[in-house]
């Protein structure tokens, strides 16, 4: 079978051309778990939206002013001649094309799974990790992206990039997690570091948590105080946590 071409937006030489946003790691995780051979495409942010309609893809949602939005990441499966849009559906799709690989929505879970994209993308957890990092990711991106990535969330937030994140931001975070830790710990002990347990195996949820952890490692750096806090939280579970997913770190 021929590889899947995977969309996704590249880093400037600070971080040396890792893959970095946590939505398209979500996808990127999905498809070395699954062990689906891939290649990437780096699309700088001005050009997403000529790239996607180029390739019949999607908008997935709407811009403040009313028009449509096209976002990253995006699949073509040249075995299908399928364009899929949308981390959700992506992994979704990857599920039912290729049914004999590890499934991300185990048979009756989708319900669950749709619950927990709330939980994560909520004032809990990923917000105030995004407000911490924004400054961050801006000065990681190449010019033309950086420029764009600084306007759009100026724009969004209202703020200044370098007026975001802050000590309140970090007690939001901490707090997030250690709601997300309660979550983990009601599978009992020796059976906390993933939702459905280690017989469950890695879900889509998990690997939306694992992306948020994998963006502020690449752009941050392991050898970051930011990162050494991060991974400090609640006795250091959050490493054990991340230790599950190394494997899938790969960027082809």
């Amino acid at each position: 079978s021929q590889p899947i071409v995977f969309y996704d937006i590249p880093s400037n030489d600070t971080l040396k051309q890792s893959p970095w946003s946590p939505n398209t790691w979500k996808i990127r995780y999905a498809l070395n778990i699954k062990g689906i051979k891939y290649k990437t495409e780096w699309v700088e942010y001005p050009d997403i939206e000529d790239v996607v309609k180029k390739l019949g893809g999607k908008p997935t949602g709407k811009k403040p002013d009313g028009r449509d939005h096209y976002t990253v990441p995006v699949i073509y499966d040249p075995n299908t001649k399928t364009v899929v849009e949308d981390g959700i559906k992506i992994a979704k799709y990857l599920d039912d094309a290729y049914p004999d690989t590890p499934r991300l929505f185990p048979a009756g879970t989708d319900a669950f799974q749709a619950a927990f994209d709330d939980f994560v993308w909520s004032v809990t957890l990923a917000f105030p990790l995004l407000s911490l990092l924004l400054l961050d990711v801006s000065n990681s991106l190449p010019p033309r992206s950086s420029a764009y990535f600084r306007a759009t969330r100026e724009q969004q937030f209202g703020k200044r990039l370098e007026e975001q994140g802050g000590e309140e931001r970090w007690q939001q975070l901490e707090a997030g997690l250690g709601k997300f830790k309660g979550y983990l710990e009601r599978n009992g002990a020796g059976n906390d570091l993933l939702l459905m347990g280690t017989q469950g195996g890695i879900t889509y949820s998990d690997v939306q948590i694992a992306s948020l952890f994998v963006w502020a490692k690449v752009v941050w750096g392991e050898g970051s105080e930011k990162w050494k806090r991060l991974m400090g939280f609640h006795g250091g579970k959050w490493a054990q946590f991340c230790a599950q997913f190394a494997e899938y770190e790969r960027a082809d």
